[in-house]
């Protein structure tokens, strides 16, 4: 009877012990479901965008106008910033010195021909007398070596009649070209020095140019678009002012530079504007606004709420064949809309991921509902 109870007890003991255990295992814990996303096939599409350029106002023609003979200011015949004429009359330099050179040099010149005139004259004679043989032949050497001392003093005299003409002339100051004067940088009575004392810039104002750098991917599309620009007569360059108004007149291409310059890839090229209410200034910075609105562009276009952007740069979930969400890197264009276009990193045919891309990471299984074409 002892054995029954005690093998009774053990069973119930051992009972007890597989149950205990058995009732601390944990649950095994089933795998989340791949995320659910939306995706979108990507194809080309026609797009109308403007492309824009950081862009500086410059003349066609500016002159900085310094005094290439020394003395005195006399005369200021302008106001600050007007518009002028070509050959106005701008500055006065004190002349009195220069005219009296002149009249110097002058009267040297009268003398040097009046020198020449008597030599000519006894190298004739001398010529006829050694004809008959009535002189020595070393008389008439020292007659010809005269009239070509002469000769040569009167070249001297008569270049020298040239410059300080030139002097003389260079004391008034004349504008080159019409444009509009700027303020001037010296005052009545002033000194002024020959080559070094800058008096005031003029520069053209209708046209004006307006220079952008483009990449060097671009200089067939400009180079285009300059060879048409009598027939850009649409809008093609609209200019931005600083103030974000758009300015009236359309621009067309003047010219591109020589060279790209190798530091940053980009050339420079050169718009121009009609100027005829003189809104641009020299030295206005401007944004040139280029319209691509050709019917037979179509361009790689994502959704812009499909893009990822880290640390400057953008990315974009593809979801592959085997339901993977692979991360490209974009290289993006312009934003038309809602939609961006795609320069590098997207092929037509593509499927991205629209809709829960902030719960994604690189190559995660994704569910996918059907595509969204658009």
């Amino acid at each position: 009877m002892m054995k029954v109870l005690l093998h009774t007890s053990c069973f119930i003991s051992a009972s007890f012990l597989i149950i205990a255990c058995g009732g601390n295992k944990a649950p095994e814990q089933k795998a989340p479901p791949p995320p659910a996303v939306n995706v979108y096939v990507i194809k080309k599409e026609p797009a109308v965008y403007y492309d824009q350029y950081p862009a500086t106002v410059t003349p066609l023609n500016s002159v900085d106008l310094k005094a290439q003979v020394t003395g005195y200011i006399t005369g200021i015949y302008f106001k600050d910033g007007q518009r002028v004429s070509k050959g106005q009359k701008l500055y006065d330099i004190d002349r009195q010195q220069y005219e009296a050179n002149y009249e110097q040099a002058v009267a040297n010149m009268n003398v040097a021909k009046s020198n020449v005139d008597r030599a000519q004259k006894d190298a004739d004679r001398y010529n006829d007398l050694l004809k008959q043989d009535a002189i020595a032949k070393q008389v008439v050497d020292h007659a010809l070596a005269d009239l070509q001392s002469a000769k040569m003093q009167l070249a001297a005299a008569k270049a020298n009649v040239t410059r300080v003409e030139t002097d003389l002339k260079y004391a008034v100051i004349y504008a080159p070209f019409e444009g509009t004067i700027g303020i001037s940088q010296t005052k009545m009575g002033a000194l002024v020095t020959a080559n070094q004392t800058l008096l005031n810039t003029v520069s053209s104002d209708n046209p004006m140019a307006v220079d952008i750098a483009v990449d060097q991917k671009q200089i067939p599309r400009f180079t285009l678009w300059q060879q048409h620009a009598s027939k850009n007569t649409d809008s093609i360059f609209t200019l931005a002012m600083p103030d974000n108004s758009i300015y009236p007149n359309v621009g067309a291409v003047s010219l591109i530079d020589r060279a790209v310059d190798p530091q940053t890839g980009t050339i420079k090229i050169r718009l121009v504007y009609l100027n005829e209410n003189n809104l641009l200034k020299a030295g206005m910075n401007c944004t040139v606004r280029i319209k691509n609105n050709q019917s037979t562009d179509r361009f790689i276009m994502a959704p812009y709420k499909a893009l990822v952007e880290q640390m400057g740069e953008y990315f974009i979930y593809v979801v592959n064949d085997s339901s993977r969400a692979i991360q490209h890197k974009l290289t993006l264009g312009a934003r038309v809309n809602d939609k961006v276009i795609v320069k590098d990193g997207l092929n037509e045919g593509d499927k991205i991921v629209i809709d829960g891309v902030q719960k994604l990471k690189d190559s995660i299984k994704v569910t996918v509902t059907p595509p969204k074409v658009k």
